[in-house]
């Protein structure tokens, strides 16, 4: 860095700006390569291979990815958001301001350059640059890796960035650095634009929905809480989007989604985050069984048009996500795997099967957080292809309409695949009297020390009471679905800022 900070004072001692302004570019590296390409057919096929094809006044520009000074030139690659091109320096060409600027080059530097477009006798496109422009100055060194090239022709890139903490706190050097990471992040973007597209060709209106809210709920969680100042209240980041959306169904919205993030006081593993998005869905005159077709169908039609398949290999094993999925009774699976039936198993033989699990903490769980606690450790993590598990426990599901002849197990589904959740979804309960008495049910939960039951949302009940048609809805991990299409068995890899402990040092 030493190194770095004296070219940036003789750069200036030169009158060149080390932190330039815009360079008006004529391709991306990527279509630059293409427009040659197309350009050298063209001229082989008018001359019958005769002649030597080259695209003039090309303007591309980059980071230096590599440098080889050769003296009297240079070859050097740039990189941009997906591509990466050589460009040769020539000192006779670009003269003595030119030349003198070569020497204060450093890998990651940005550049621009202009010039034709040719092919080496080594075979490489490459543009032979006319001109060359410092955008941005690099004072820290980026841990570029190594490159190799193997007998089959293949690249093989080692990392120079191994360490994965380090990586996730610099996310903009792991870009930089890494195009593997960079592909996934533009498949991410692809997946929720196909989301968007798939629901609103259905009919479905993009709605936004309060992150700040007075009072919390649509789900079992703990919240991150704040002060308002100017109003001397208490606030809340939404931990689902649920309850506001439902309010738009009573207001004749009958079609409504949102993409959002949602914020959860919980701890951190490969499939959690205390802030992640969210697609949450409701449309009326639907229960939960429209529900499952909808889904089962909108994932495999996202998976084939961003990835051209509804087949995948994650974490060594392949699964399919094209529908039908199958389905599951959530009694039948959990008394399969404990031997215990769950309306009757009492509390502390649930507590003591916890315990055998590994829950420490299982004296301090509501039967609830227990139930579900042995659901995810026994039988979840036994699912690979996507299964629709439904029926749960009407006392696990506040939010969800009883099922038809079972009242003591609700019309409820989650979406279980590769051991973890990716939906949950239910036929909306839409009483308002027996919703007031689920509130109420999880308000001495809360009272009994259980910090995840919901509290007892007034206004709720009151649009309720206005009138909420039947209604089918779902909310979908949309970090989970991305590990899923992308291979990544970590949510902090498909986060680009996951939370992480204060690093040493810093607060």
């Amino acid at each position: 860095m030493r190194d770095r900070f004296e070219k940036l004072a003789r750069l200036r001692d030169l009158g060149v700006e080390p932190y330039g302004r815009a360079f008006d570019r004529s391709h991306e590296l990527r279509e630059a390569f293409a427009a040659f390409e197309a350009a050298e057919s063209a001229a082989e096929g008018a001359t019958d291979g005769g002649g030597a094809a080259e695209l003039e006044g090309v303007r591309v520009a980059g980071r230096i990815l590599s440098y080889r000074d050769l003296g009297g030139s240079a070859f050097a690659h740039i990189g941009d958001r997906d591509g990466r091109l050589q460009i040769h320096l020539r000192r006779n060409l670009l003269g003595d301001h030119g030349s003198a600027l070569m020497d204060l080059l450093d890998l990651g530097d940005w550049v621009g350059v202009e010039g034709a477009v040719f092919r080496t006798r080594r075979g490489e496109v490459t543009v032979r640059a006319e001109s060359l422009c410092l955008l941005t100055k690099t004072l820290r060194p980026l841990p570029f890796g190594k490159e190799e090239v193997a007998e089959d022709g293949r690249r093989i890139v080692h990392s120079g960035f191994s360490d994965q903490a380090s990586r996730y706190r610099q996310r903009y050097a792991d870009l930089a650095v890494n195009p593997d990471v960079r592909a996934v992040f533009r498949i991410r973007g692809r997946i929720v634009t196909e989301l968007r597209r798939w629901l609103d060709a259905r009919g479905f209106l993009e709605v936004e929905t309060p992150i700040l809210q007075p009072l919390y709920g649509g789900a079992l969680a703990r919240p991150f809480s704040t002060h308002h100042h100017r109003l001397d209240r208490k606030m809340f980041l939404r931990i689902a989007d649920e309850l506001y959306l439902k309010r738009l169904i009573v207001g004749n919205l009958d079609r409504v989604y949102e993409i959002g993030h949602d914020f959860r006081n919980e701890g951190v593993d490969r499939t959690h985050n205390p802030e992640f998005t969210m697609l949450e869905l409701y449309f009326a005159f639907a229960d939960y069984d429209d529900v499952m077709k909808l889904t089962e169908t909108m994932v495999g039609d996202v998976a084939r048009e961003v990835m051209g398949t509804t087949r995948f290999e994650y974490d060594g094993t392949v699964i399919d996500l094209a529908a039908p999925w199958a389905r599951v009774r959530w009694d039948e699976a959990f008394s399969e795997a404990t031997g215990l039936d769950p309306r009757r198993a009492g509390k502390a033989d649930l507590r003591a099967l916890a315990k055998k699990t590994g829950r420490a903490d299982a004296d301090e769980l509501s039967r609830v957080q227990i139930l579900d606690s042995l659901f995810s450790e026994l039988v979840e993590g036994r699912i690979t292809d996507p299964v629709f598990v439904y029926g749960h426990p009407i006392e696990m599901s506040p939010l969800a309409k009883p099922m038809r002849g079972e009242p003591d197990f609700a019309e409820r589904f989650e979406v279980v695949v590769c051991g973890f959740e990716l939906v949950n979804a239910f036929s909306e309960l839409n009483d308002p009297a027996d919703q007031w008495n689920r509130f109420a049910a999880q308000q001495r939960l809360r009272e009994a020390g259980d910090q995840e039951a919901m509290a007892i949302d007034e206004d709720y009940v009151r649009a309720l009471e206005y009138g909420l048609p039947p209604t089918g809805g779902f909310g979908l991990g949309v970090d989970r679905l991305v590990m899923l299409l992308t291979g990544q068995t970590s949510i902090r890899d498909v986060v680009l800022f996951p939370i992480l402990r204060a690093e040493e040092g810093r607060s």
